[in-house]
């Protein structure tokens, strides 16, 4: 007859124990990362549900200027976390006769201005401008893209007629053309080809049409020749190999504050300080 041997129920109890603590390890990583990926689900419907800033674009309602004279436009944009790279701002509606210190021209009455250079932005308003225009204020991203849009009216006063010139002042150039005749429609032309020009880094080009477009009378056009001579502005057109003429530059200053361009005086100053 042949014996069975079973197991003490003590074995079976040890057995069952080890298998357990054995398994044990695998279960608690089990746990852990079920609870990790319930608390990552959690953070992630709670990211959602918060809304996300949009930014915006903060300027007056209204916007006072006076010819011959220069008026920030005290132009704020934010959030800064909420802004892409590279965005700028495009400004529509401005006046043909009037220029802005900082961005440069991609059609008439429109510019394009880099948000860096948003503290020191202001309008040129030449001599005899006068009225009212709205002005469009878009923020776009790098690929045209419109993130928030603004609107605000510029008001130009009226300047008190002036008296005669005499003596050497009236020898000294050609009248800055009144707006909204044929010359100083063509002047425009003339002061936007050499921008167009200018940006393509064809300086020389760039200053015949600037030439013209000051011979005309318009003062951002003898402001913009005078820049391209200028070696303190010569480093903000980015061209190499680009020398400066002071003469020139003064020459050309001296022309677009005869025209009433206010900031060429500040120009020939720091001309002079070389």
């Amino acid at each position: 007859m042949r014996w069975r041997r079973w197991p003490c129920r003590g074995a079976v109890a040890a057995g069952g124990r080890h298998a357990r603590e054995r398994q044990s390890p695998a279960w608690r990583w089990a746990i852990r990362g079920a609870t990790v990926l319930v608390v990552l689900s959690i953070g992630a419907a709670v990211t959602q549900s918060q809304p996300r800033q949009r930014p915006g674009i903060g300027i007056a309602a209204t916007i006072r200027a006076q010819p011959s004279a220069r008026t920030p436009l005290s132009i704020a944009v934010g959030p800064e976390d909420a802004l892409p790279r590279n965005a700028y701002l495009r400004i529509r509606g401005l006046p043909q006769t009037v220029a802005l210190t900082e961005g440069h021209a991609i059609a008439p009455g429109v510019w394009a201005v880099p948000l860096s250079v948003l503290p020191a932005l202001a309008a040129i308003v030449p001599t005899g401008a006068e009225g009212t225009s709205e002005i469009v204020v878009d923020l776009l991203s790098l690929d045209g893209k419109v993130l928030a849009e603004s609107k605000t009216t510029l008001i130009i006063a009226a300047s008190p007629a002036a008296p005669p010139p005499s003596g050497s002042a009236a020898m000294a150039g050609p009248a800055a053309a009144p707006p909204n005749t044929p010359d100083h429609e063509q002047a425009l032309r003339f002061y936007h080809r050499g921008q167009d020009v200018l940006e393509r880094g064809d300086v020389d080009a760039a200053r015949r049409f600037f030439e013209r477009a000051a011979d005309m009378g318009l003062p951002q056009g003898a402001m913009a020749l005078a820049t391209t001579y200028d070696p303190n502005e010569l480093a903000k057109l980015k061209v190499v190999g680009l020398k400066g003429n002071i003469a020139a530059a003064r020459k050309w200053y001296d022309r677009a504050a005869e025209l009433g361009a206010t900031e060429a005086s500040e120009r020939l100053r720091r001309l002079n300080a070389r």
